[in-house]
């Protein structure tokens, strides 16, 4: 129960530090004759959402897709897919567009937390019920892979991109290639979370999840 265990506290790990973002960059300030300070908090929020949203879509929802009811997993894109909406809007209003620019950022902050709660709580589910599916090595395996996945998917929200199957993987491939340029080219810092050192998961688990590892060292 303990690889399942880690999977549910990931998740949980996963939203409280993101819930501490945003409050950090709802409470952003602006800093006089440095008119992009006052926004890096936000950046790093969006930014650290963004990842989350596409490394649960990456890792999870296969999976998911293979041993779950299709109406959840489908309610869960749903929700992922207003977050992104919502950060969308924070961005634009951040960055000056036309649409975004008439709302006020307390109704764009209330906006997105209503949508990340609403995200949480249907991750939380498809968390709970996978780990009733999966065994233990299936479970550890599938922790680690989500605790290691942010780096290599988009770091900015992207709500008409596809998000399941074959064409949601090759969408994040492609767009995590052009998040990553946009953010050099912008000197846009994307953090990087730390995590937890997980036990190696067993040869079943790596072989039902496609994703062998051999230690060279064996």
């Amino acid at each position: 129960m303990i690889a399942e265990h880690h999977l549910v506290q990931g998740t949980e790990e996963s939203h409280q530090h993101l819930a501490a973002g945003l409050e950090t960059a709802a409470a952003m300030r602006s800093v006089p004759g440095e008119p992009r300070k006052g926004f890096e908090h936000a950046d790093n929020f969006l930014a650290a959402t963004s990842r989350h949203l596409n490394a649960v879509e990456s890792v999870l929802l296969p999976v998911a897709h293979k041993r779950l009811d299709d109406d959840l997993v489908h309610e869960f894109v749903r929700a992922s897919k207003d977050l992104e909406t919502a950060l969308v809007n924070a961005k634009g209003r951040e960055y000056g567009s036309a649409y975004a620019v008439t709302m006020r950022w307390p109704e764009v902050w209330a906006a997105v937390r209503t949508s990340l709660r609403e995200e949480h709580r249907l991750e939380l589910a498809l968390v709970e019920q996978l780990t009733t599916e999966l065994d233990q090595d299936e479970a550890a395996h599938l922790a680690e892979r989500l605790e290691h996945a942010e780096p290599d998917v988009p770091s900015r929200p992207h709500p008409h991109a596809p998000h399941l199957g074959a064409k949601g993987k090759v969408a994040r491939r492609v767009l995590h290639a052009v998040d990553s340029f946009w953010d050099t080219a912008e000197g846009r810092m994307v953090p990087e979370r730390e995590h937890r050192p997980r036990k190696k998961p067993g040869l079943m688990g790596q072989y039902l999840l496609a994703d062998p590892r051999f230690d060279e060292e064996e």
